[in-house]
This record gives structure tokens, C-alpha cells and sequence, in this order.
């Protein structure tokens, strides 16, 4: 039995790859990682075949400052790994001792990745490699039911809302570079807003490379007042395979009485039915979470949660407990790698 790990840094081979899977979302593109990636990270998709049955994994690869050693982490949103003909009951005992020696041979620590709750087959596919935890919950719109059954599942509030701000807006797509820096613009005023951190204020550079990738279709709607004719709210969404994204949003301080993103995710949530589309996450609460205010805001148009799991893997125990021990990280933190904890939470301020 012929048995392969093939690593993939172009965009022909990436591409090819994953659009031989049975599914894949926006961020297992080559185009998604190479704008996400930061200084020193090298975007890589390991493919692994046995038999018929094809595991591709992409990830961020780093080097360890000061060391021969390197670790791998995924991008921002929902990754791991997609597969194609994973049956159901897959033995991954070979695809583990596979994946675990190219780790060990090019001296990586650790590895990370955060996963996607529309990708069937994920946690079947590195069960017992490393462990699966279990973060938090995201929210799902259900778009596979009709417009009006979605709505009555609506909080009474959010109909509210919705019904105030449909009265004083107006909606239309982006369609101009002009229309997409407004919409950057006030993308960065909700993150002023909100205090984000550093690593959430995106480049003008990425915002027009996202809109124009031929990896995934973005949709940006935009939200007018009409008593001022001003542009007051976007939201991006990305959609892939049917599977929609509630990506980036935003809206400006002195319109936010008007609820207008509610307005905006309402006006998606009827495209994406109406063109037979399958899924449309509006994600979960910060940092994963599922009790916080983000999280209720989102879970007002849906109740169909559905598992958020993050899968970490130490390759090397040893080193990664004494580069914990060498950055002099003593706190109790469920940050993965711990090593990072300090240099990656300061970089982010």
C-alpha cells in the first residue's frame, strides 16, 4: 500500500488539492493564507494519501526565535484538516505515524489549529493525535429552512430591531474601490471602538486581496441612512462551497442606535436562501467563547449552535517545556504553545 505526505506551498498545487476534498471553506485556501500570514510565517498544506483517501492539512509555519526549531499554528477563523473518501470508520494509525515523523524530522514543537464546524470528518481524522478541545460553540442560521420559518426563530427583540433600522436604511452591495474603503473605514472606526487588538486592524492591501480573490466569492454589503444619504455600517461576508461566513463588521459610532449590521446580517441570511446555500455562521463570542455580550448578539437569530474545537499537538515535550521554562512563563493559561504566551499576547496589544 503506497503511502504519501506531500507538502504544497504554491497556489496551482494548493488549489488543486483542495478542490479534490469533498469540502473545504474560504480558509483552507491558498489565497486566505497568504493574507493572513504574518512576517516569517511560510504557508504550507500537507497532503497525505492512502489508497483512495486524500487528508490535506494547511497551516502557518514559524520559526522558534534563537532556535533550530520551528511549529506550526492555523490561520485566523476555521481550519484543520479537510479529506476526501474518509470513510467512517478510518484507521488514521498510519496517517498519525506519518504526520508525527515528518513533525519529528523537520523539528517542530508543537502544532495548532482551530476547527470548522461545517467540515465533516475532521475530528475522525486526528482522533488521538494530539488532543481536540472543545472552546466554545458558534452560531448557525439555519438557510435551509424557508425566509420566514428562519425569522419566527428570531429573538422579539432582533425582529424589533431589525423592523427600526429597515425604516431609516437603505442596503446595497459593494461594487467600487470607493465603496470598499468606506467600508474599511468604518471596519477601523468599530475597532477603535472596541479597543481591538493590533493584529485585527487589516491593511488596505488586505481588504482589496480578499474582494478580488478568485479562491472564494465576497460579498460586501453596505448600509445607508436615508435621511443623510451616508454610508453607515458593512458587513463582509465570504462564501465557499455553500458555506457562508459572517467574515468583518462594522458601523459608525453616531448610527449605532439604528442597529444597522442586525439589518445587513438579516438581508444575507435572505441571499444566501434564496440561492440554496447550506450554512451561515455568524461565528461565536470573543476568543470563542459562548456567554459573553458578542455571543448573545449572534445567538438571537439562531439557536442550532454547533461545536467550536481546537486541536493542539506537542511533537516535542521535552523542548516545549523548556522553552516555557527559557521565556519565563509561569502563568496558568490554556494559550497553546504556552511558550508563545507572552511574545504573541504583546504583539497583539
Amino acid at each position: 500500500m503506497e503511502i504519501t505526505l506531500q507538502k504544497i506551498y504554491n497556489k496551482s498545487e494548493w488549489k488543486k488539492c483542495i478542490n479534490q476534498c469533498d469540502s473545504f471553506d474560504f480558509y483552507h485556501t491558498y489565497d486566505y493564507h497568504i493574507l493572513s500570514k504574518s512576517e516569517g510565517e511560510t504557508p504550507l498544506l500537507l497532503k497525505y494519501t492512502e489508497k483512495n483517501i486524500t487528508i490535506a492539512i494547511p497551516l502557518l509555519v514559524r520559526e522558534i526565535s534563537g532556535t533550530i526549531y520551528k511549529d506550526a499554528t492555523s490561520v485566523y477563523g476555521y481550519a484543520g484538516p479537510i479529506s476526501k473518501d474518509l470513510p467512517y470508520d478510518f484507521d488514521n494509525s498510519n496517517f498519525k505515524k506519518c504526520l508525527i515523523t515528518y513533525f519529528k524530522k523537520n523539528n517542530f514543537v508543537s502544532v495548532f489549529s482551530r476547527l470548522n464546524p461545517f467540515i465533516p470528518g475532521q475530528c475522525r481524522a486526528i482522533i488521538d493525535i494530539g488532543t481536540i478541545y472543545n472552546q466554545g460553540k458558534v452560531v448557525n442560521i439555519k438557510i435551509n429552512k424557508d425566509i420566514e420559518t428562519q425569522r419566527q426563530l428570531f429573538q422579539r427583540r432582533l425582529k424589533t430591531h431589525i423592523n427600526k433600522a429597515k425604516r431609516h436604511c437603505s442596503i446595497r452591495k459593494v461594487s467600487t474601490d470607493e465603496d470598499l474603503n468606506i467600508f474599511m473605514e468604518i471596519y477601523h472606526e468599530n475597532m477603535d471602538r472596541v479597543q481591538a487588538k493590533k493584529a485585527y486592524y487589516f491593511s488596505e492591501s488586505y481588504f482589496q486581496k480578499i474582494a478580488k480573490s478568485d479562491d472564494f466569492e465576497t460579498i460586501i454589503l453596505l448600509a445607508t441612512d436615508n435621511k443623510t444619504s451616508s454610508v453607515i455600517a458593512g458587513c463582509q461576508f465570504i462564501i465557499t462551497n455553500g458555506i457562508v461566513q459572517y467574515h468583518l463588521s462594522g458601523a459608525k459610532n453616531d448610527f449605532l442606535h439604528l442597529m444597522p449590521t442586525k439589518l445587513l446580517i438579516d438581508e444575507m441570511r435572505i441571499i444566501a436562501t434564496k440561492r440554496g446555500l447550506n450554512f451561515f455562521n455568524l461565528g461565536g463570542g470573543l476568543g470563542g467563547k459562548d456567554n459573553d455580550s458578542l455571543f448573545n448578539f449572534k445567538s438571537s437569530f439562531s439557536k442550532d449552535f454547533k461545536n467550536f474545537n481546537l486541536w493542539k499537538l506537542i511533537v516535542n515535550q521535552d523542548i516545549y517545556d523548556s522553552l516555557v521554562e527559557k521565556n519565563d512563563i509561569t502563568l496558568k493559561s490554556d494559550y497553546f504553545p504556552l511558550y508563545r504566551a507572552n511574545v504573541d499576547i504583546n504583539v497583539n496589544l
